[in-house]
């Protein structure tokens, strides 16, 4: 397998951000430095991520409902609420699915298995997240439309798949893209706070009763489950 699928299989991180440490010269294959994401490894090979040796071990799929104030990167040694910390189990490199700001809350997937990741956030397999917004005001209809149409910002195109009105400046939206702090983006064109955001499911998994800063183990349903859009 190439480099960049042996570092996200065990655990590194994501696909797209082992690249970028494969990139960056953290990594080393049988002690030589290898900048190459798509250099072809194999089980023989001894490969060291910042001088740790990666092995491919038992995979782990966990959902975790993030408080506020925590930050879904594992990798930053200074940042002093890493929400992979409110798991905490030893030995055990996991990676966030997907992002979830610091202000935002909700359900948040943790795993150490890159193919598992790859469908749950890959823009060809267009597996459905569903958040619940508050806003400092109303959002009219002829807003939700152009949201759902869709807006250029920042040389992005942004679009909500659907935006359901829940309650005055309540609303349920779903996504098809993981663009960074996409919903904050679409309200803030719409001229509107986001004061409160909270991801409640994933394909058809849902958060449930699962109580804020609690974490548990998929079962074999579970992800099933979370690849389903149907």
């Amino acid at each position: 397998m190439n480099l960049t699928h042996y570092l996200s299989s065990c655990g590194a991180a994501s696909r797209r951000r082992s690249a970028e440490l494969i990139k960056a010269g953290n990594v080393k294959v049988n002690g030589a430095p290898v900048a190459e994401p798509g250099f072809k490894v194999n089980e023989k090979d001894i490969v060291t991520l910042n001088g740790t040796e990666l092995r491919i071990g038992k995979r782990y799929y966990i959902m975790l409902n993030k408080p506020r104030g925590y930050i879904c990167t594992s990798d930053d040694p200074y940042a002093p609420k890493k929400a992979i910390d409110l798991i905490g189990l030893e030995n055990v490199r996991l990676f966030s699915v997907g992002r979830l700001d610091k202000e935002s809350e909700g359900m948040l997937i943790f795993t150490n298995d890159g193919d598992y990741a790859a469908k749950l956030t890959g823009p060809g397999y267009g597996i459905e997240k569903i958040y619940i917004a508050g806003t400092d005001k109303p959002l009219s209809a002829e807003m939700i439309e152009a949201l759902q149409r869709g807006i250029e910002d920042e040389g992005e195109k942004l679009f909500a798949a659907a935006i359901e009105e829940l309650a005055p400046r309540k609303y349920r939206f779903t996504m098809k893209e993981g663009k960074k702090r996409e919903i904050r983006r679409l309200l803030k064109y719409a001229s509107t706070r986001t004061v409160y955001l909270k991801r409640i499911a994933t394909g058809k998994l849902s958060i449930g009763d699962l109580s804020t800063g609690k974490w548990r183990y998929l079962s074999d349903e579970d992800i099933r489950l979370s690849l389903d859009n149907n």
